[in-house]
């Protein structure tokens, strides 16, 4: 409610009153509103100035500065704060939008989390039946061998020759029958032929598209020969080993062993044998003997002057400097070395304690050449790794050596070979073809030099 004010100082009361005492009174003026009057006496005039003189002067002027301060308090800053409050409710409200978004994003995430949940238990169920499940017999089949006429290296080998010593070599491979599909029974003999791969699962992700996939020739306790090893190898730290109980627990995608190797693996040349996994450590020449029982390093050594992390790979690349492999005669490495300029060599090693035993220089570059593998100690070369119709190219017998070119059909169906190996028990060549997990049925003979 405004109050209007006034004031008097002289006027109303005679001299001699005023300076006993001030005066107020209340009441209403003609508009009915509620007046207070004040007197005071001056302390100095007599009289009144006819204009009133300087302190009644701005005694009204701070008079009209507190009425207006009264309006804007009392009416006058209502509409100012509005907009803060209103700014400040708009803000609330976005709060809770988002707050109702987060909670229905939780919700789905806590649905998806159960189900996921559900998913592990079915599977942990369907591995713990498939275990207690007794396997069946197998008995191995060998496919029959198509007719094999005479094959000379086609377009498609990447050999690349850069020196007088790197000569090409010419010969034709001819089928001899033999029981066992080999030339003695024994179980050795010259690769004839490869049939076509079978697939047995594709990786889920993109650290599966390059990898090594394995089975132990020589299986140790606790694990046994149906027992298939994997890692994949795309990524800076790869320590990964997935164990399976056989394959088809490999193709389902159940795992039921993982461990975590103490150093991190390079490249796709790892390889299994005598209940010992052996790769080589990343960005060096050192080999690890990983032993699966105690699950820790059995031995480790230095493979001299071979070429690591990129200087003597296959022509795909992915680190493959040093390729590690078994066969009937034992454990092997396949690399190269400055002094032999790039050319293969092999190295046949102690599965103990990794010291080399021998070794042999071949005349073909390792560069040039998607793959090697041993079978039966002479290694054989893989041309390319994308085409969908290449060859085995090449072969060297540690036991003459000597070394010859072949043309034995080989196809990379998927057309991104990155790794292939020997298993001397089941006759087979494992791959890993572009994601996939591959394996190739083969056939022995005696191959004739011509």
């Amino acid at each position: 409610m405004f109050l209007p004010v006034v004031l008097c100082v002289c006027g109303l009361l005679t001299q001699g009153e005023a300076q006993d005492r001030a005066a107020m009174w209340r009441g209403n003026d003609r508009n009915g509103r509620c007046q207070y009057t004040f007197t005071v006496p001056s302390p100095s005039e007599t009289t009144c100035p006819q204009n009133g003189g300087p302190e009644v002067e701005g005694l009204k002027a701070r008079l009209s500065l507190l009425e207006v301060l009264v309006a804007r308090l009392s009416g006058g800053e209502i509409g100012t704060q509005s907009k803060p409050q209103n700014d400040l409710q708009e803000s609330l409200n976005r709060a809770i939008g988002e707050r109702n978004l987060l909670q229905a994003e939780k919700e789905r995430l806590e649905r998806e989390l159960e189900g996921l949940q559900r998913r592990v238990e079915e599977m942990r169920r369907e591995t713990e039946r498939l275990r207690n499940k007794p396997c069946p017999a197998q008995t191995p089949v060998v496919p029959p061998s198509p007719p094999l006429q005479d094959r000379r290296p086609t377009g498609d080998s990447t050999w690349q020759y850069g020196h007088p010593g790197f000569q090409e070599l010419k010969a034709e491979v001819t089928e001899v029958p033999a029981p066992g599909g080999t030339d003695d029974g024994t179980g050795c003999g010259d690769l004839v032929s490869v049939a076509e791969p079978v697939t047995h699962r594709r990786a889920d992700n993109i650290a599966g598209k390059y990898g090594v996939w394995m089975q132990d020739p020589e299986a140790v306790s606790p694990y046994g020969p149906n027992m298939v090893w994997r890692i994949d190898t795309v990524g800076s730290e790869i320590r990964q080993l997935f164990g399976y109980d056989d394959m088809e627990q490999l193709s389902k995608g159940f795992p039921s062993k993982v461990l975590l190797l103490p150093d991190p693996v390079e490249g796709t040349g790892a390889t299994m044998y005598r209940g010992s996994l052996y790769y080589q450590r990343r960005r060096s020449r050192t080999l690890i003997r990983y032993e699966l029982s105690s699950e820790s390093i059995a031995a480790r050594r230095e493979l001299s002057h071979a070429g690591f992390h990129g200087q003597f790979p296959y022509s795909w690349g992915g680190y493959t400097d040093i390729d590690l492999a078994v066969d009937e005669q034992g454990l092997w490495a396949i690399y190269s070395t400055t002094k032999a300029k790039g050319a293969i060599v092999i190295a046949q090693l102690d599965p103990n304690s990794l010291e080399v035993k021998k070794t042999w220089e071949t005349n073909i570059r390792k560069n040039s050449v998607a793959n090697a593998f041993m079978i039966c100690g002479k290694l054989y070369t893989v041309a390319s790794y994308t085409s969908p119709d290449t060859t085995i190219n090449y072969v060297y017998d540690t036991a003459t050596s000597q070394g010859r070119a072949l043309a034995v059909p080989f196809k990379n169906k998927y057309r991104y070979n990155s790794m292939i190996d020997y298993n001397p028990v089941h006759k087979k060549l494992l791959a890993w073809d572009n994601f996939h997990i591959v394996s190739y049925d083969l056939r022995l003979g005696r191959a004739q030099a011509q």
